[in-house]
């Protein structure tokens, strides 16, 4: 494994959830080749006007990472997420699509 994509989605089709109201994450695991696969499902309970032991916790579980695809994130989330190495994406598509995009860029780092 080379790197871990989270992807916020309620239906498993579709980057469909804001960051801090998804409660499921699918989690890629990307290879040296650029192909990927499911590995887990990640769940939470939305983080939106919750505690910040709870907006900790969330960080917290991303933090093996590299990429979060979401619809949309908030500043103080995205600043602290990419503190500790996790890049979030906007990327409201088909999530098959969006791993495609991704295993292309990898493929020409």
């Amino acid at each position: 494994m080379v790197f871990k994509v989270a992807v916020a989605s309620s239906d498993g089709k579709y980057v469909n959830q804001h960051f801090g109201k998804a409660q499921n994450f699918l989690i890629f695991e990307f290879n040296e080749n650029g192909e990927y696969e499911f590995s887990e499902l990640r769940e939470t309970p939305p983080r939106c006007g919750g505690s910040d032991d709870l907006k900790k916790r969330s960080l917290d579980m991303f933090s093996d990472c590299k990429f979060l695809l979401v619809t949309q994130i908030g500043p103080g989330a995205t600043k602290k997420l990419m503190a500790q190495g996790t890049k979030p994406l906007s990327m409201p598509m088909f999530i098959e699509d969006a791993l495609k995009e991704l295993s292309d860029l990898y493929k020409n780092w």
